[in-house]
């Protein structure tokens, strides 16, 4: 595949998770970022794909709401305290067991949603069902597992992810997206 084409999926993929989050009220109609936290994903993502590769082909979903797990957590990390925060190492996301509870250790220790409650079971559903749709458009992208094009495809649907995870949680944190109008006097 060629760099055009991996980028024209990409989009694709973004704007249908886009779509997703929006049906459900976890963003507005612009997905919001921050430089600040898009280079954070460029620093993790070496070690998160080292994760995601071991783990994808026996949980394809799981390792993928992993990516949106730590967008969240870094957002929460650039409102919190990004002087503090922006150094953390990839490690800090891992849970106990490492990547394997990487999502409850997101969820309660970053976060702060206390196990078990309504609102940590309504973020992990939908974490759920945007992995699951990821999943979906990737298995449907017609690319052949095993091959060079298919880590690209999982590497470019982990960044989407990560960037859909910290646009959700921005939201949450009640950031929003403002057109800003200035009047220009001659």
């Amino acid at each position: 595949m060629t760099k055009e084409q991996l980028d024209d999926i990409e989009a694709r993929l973004q704007d249908n998770l886009l779509r997703l989050c929006l049906s459900f009220g976890m963003t507005g109609d612009v997905l919001l970022s921050s430089d600040d936290i898009d280079g954070k994903w460029k620093e993790f993502a070496p070690e998160f794909m080292a994760d995601a590769v071991k783990n994808f082909n026996s949980y394809p979903e799981f390792t993928l709401a992993c990516a949106a797990f730590a967008g969240m957590a870094v957002a929460k990390f650039w409102d919190e305290d990004w002087g503090r925060h922006h150094g953390e190492p990839y490690s800090v996301l891992l849970g106990s067991r490492g990547f394997d509870n990487m999502d409850d250790h997101i969820v309660a220790d970053i976060l702060g949603y206390e196990p078990g409650s309504a609102e940590a079971g309504a973020l992990v559903s939908f974490m759920e069902c945007l992995s699951q749709s990821a999943w979906d458009f990737i298995r449907h992208s017609a690319i052949e597992a095993g091959t060079a094009d298919a880590f690209h495809m999982l590497a470019r649907a982990a960044r989407v992810m990560f960037r859909t995870g910290a646009g959700i949680e921005l939201k949450r944190l009640g950031y929003r997206f403002q057109q800003v109008i200035t009047n220009r006097f001659s």
